[in-house]
């Protein structure tokens, strides 16, 4: 039975002991706290501004185990290149079957990764200013977003054939002029014969029975869909 050579084994006591000298252990538990205490953050985050979207994926409850992996695979690369590219190696075999689903995925996930290499390398002030600079972007692109729907009571859907498009364009807008205060062209589309205008409006006047009848008056649509953000609220 073949035995391991004794040079061996010295070697990797040696490379062990190596290890312990460069890794400070309460230096460890306090990078892996912090990139812990950061994924917790991140999901909170989430959670309060884009759980309501329904995306179906839950990947805010990978981020703690993602921050603690990431942390650990940075120390590590820290400590040895061989290490390093042993565990960058283990790494390429995992494949990530469910697709993204929606872009704030992929910046929470870089955000908890750029934590976690801010922990492993001892860089705790900076996951703090990381964190400021995110919650204010986060209340920033929500503020944003609520000023847009402020600024509407809805979705007006208008389809009609080509050639009346053309031919009734003009009756078309000083109609939805005078039926809303405020309109706005934001898609525009002909298929098949048939042309599709989307618009956001605000300031119903008559309400939406009335101006749904006033279109029908100004030009054959073959379609009108009013979709109101707040039934019973316009504004």
């Amino acid at each position: 039975m073949n035995e391991t050579p004794p040079l061996r084994i010295d070697a990797a006591v040696s490379a062990l002991q190596r290890i312990r000298e460069q890794i400070d252990i309460g230096d460890f538990l306090s990078a892996l706290l912090a990139a812990l205490l950061a994924a917790f953050a991140a999901q909170l985050l989430y959670r309060f501004f884009y759980e309501r979207r329904g995306t179906g994926s839950q990947i805010h409850r990978s981020f703690p185990l993602l921050a603690l992996a990431v942390t650990t695979l940075f120390i590590g690369v820290q400590v040895s290149l061989p290490l390093s590219l042993g565990l960058l190696g283990s790494l390429s075999i995992i494949r990530f079957r469910t697709p993204v689903k929606e872009p704030e995925e992929v910046g929470f996930v870089m955000l908890v990764i750029a934590s976690s290499i801010c922990a492993a390398t001892l860089n705790f002030a900076f996951i703090g200013w990381l964190y400021a600079f995110a919650v204010v972007a986060l209340l920033a692109m929500r503020a944003a977003s609520l000023s847009r729907c402020l600024r509407r009571d809805g979705l007006l859907v208008l389809t009609l054939p080509d050639a009346e498009a053309e031919a009734r364009a003009a009756d078309i807008e000083r109609t939805l002029r005078a039926q809303f205060r405020r309109v706005r062209i934001e898609a525009s589309s002909s298929r098949d014969g048939a042309t599709t205008w989307q618009y956001a409006v605000s300031g119903l006047g008559g309400g939406a029975e009335a101006a749904v009848r006033a279109l029908r008056a100004a030009a054959p649509f073959t379609a009108v869909n009013l979709f109101l953000d707040r039934p019973g609220g316009i504004r």
